[in-house]
């Protein structure tokens, strides 16, 4: 737990609240602020049930939802939710000119040691912070949204981000339960959408081919190689699929993967007739009306198989 710490959360959107529950998961206190006040006053159902379905998951650590969203204050205005905090996060739309006019302002108001994050999963941390003062307190925490639920959070150094604000941004949130990974340096997409871009690149490119339909190539990640990902990285897997490890895996397999490598080279078109297949496949199965409860039921199911291997994602 993460004591009296105070921390900031800036735009009261499904990943700002979502960020709030898991600070206040973590004992935080929590002061949600959002400059639309209509916004702010909705934030708390949404704030409410996001906790209420991890209450009845079990996934509050023995806390009630109550417990839990008491931590949290809705702000009035900015310096109210920023004083006293030691993190603020930020999450207003991707948006370069918006993120640079909004951490112009947390730099002038927020305390001079509180880090300054950015939720943001497409936009550098240089790009919006080079013309601060106070640019070696910010980085980029990017989240899969929900945090409250999916404890992975990218940490994204600036060059001129310090190691001490590194540091204090990954102790929290390895105190409040998310799993911390500490980026060397900035880099497009990170490293979750640079990972998710490479496969979904290579299913464009199957279908593009006419090697499988859509359906096949969801059948093979959803009912083949996800469940074993759900428990293990891609290094942990070739490590345990050799008698030798991960060297003894490369030497049998690595010759394979370089031919796979060389048919790889060339990006595929996403848009075209390969859309239209794919778009013609999925509505097929799931009419545009349709996808309001298909989220809802994907949410659900996510939720159950979070708090199956909450277990082991402690331990890991």
């Amino acid at each position: 737990m993460a004591g009296d710490v105070k921390t900031a959360i800036i735009g009261s959107g499904l990943i700002g609240c979502g960020w709030a529950v898991a600070f206040a998961r973590g004992g935080c206190a929590v002061s949600l602020y959002d400059a639309n006040a209509e916004a702010a006053k909705q934030a708390v159902k949404l704030l409410a049930r996001l906790a209420g379905e991890l209450e009845s998951a079990g996934m509050l650590d023995g806390q009630t939802a109550a417990q839990v969203t008491a931590r949290v204050e809705i702000a009035d205005d900015l310096d109210a939710a920023l004083g006293g905090a030691v993190h603020v996060q930020e999450n207003v739309p991707e948006k370069l000119d918006v993120k640079r006019a909004v951490f112009s302002d947390l730099d002038a108001r927020a305390p001079r040691d509180a880090v300054l994050a950015s939720s943001t999963s497409a936009l550098l941390p240089s790009t919006f912070t080079q013309h601060l003062d106070g640019r070696d307190r910010c980085l980029v925490a990017h989240p899969i949204n929900p945090p409250s639920l999916i404890p992975a959070v990218e940490i994204v150094p600036a060059p001129w981000t310090s190691a001490g604000a590194m540091d204090r941004c990954a102790n929290l949130m390895d105190r409040i339960g998310q799993k911390p990974i500490r980026m060397k340096r900035e880099i497009d997409g990170f490293i979750m959408n640079r990972l998710q871009g490479a496969l979904l690149q290579e299913a464009f490119r199957l279908v593009a081919d006419g090697i499988a339909t859509p359906e096949d190539v969801d059948t093979g990640l959803r009912d083949g190689l996800a469940p074993r990902w759900a428990l293990l990285g891609p290094f942990e897997t070739i490590d345990l699929n050799a008698p030798g490890g991960v060297r003894d895996y490369v030497a049998r397999y690595g010759p394979m993967y370089a031919k796979i490598a060389e048919t790889q080279r060339q990006t595929v078109d996403w848009t075209g007739e390969t859309l239209d297949r794919i778009e013609a496949a999925r509505r097929a199965k799931l009419p545009l009306d349709q996808i309001p409860e298909a989220q809802a039921e994907r949410d659900s199911r996510l939720v159950e198989m979070m708090k199956h291997l909450g277990s082991n994602t402690k331990k890991s």
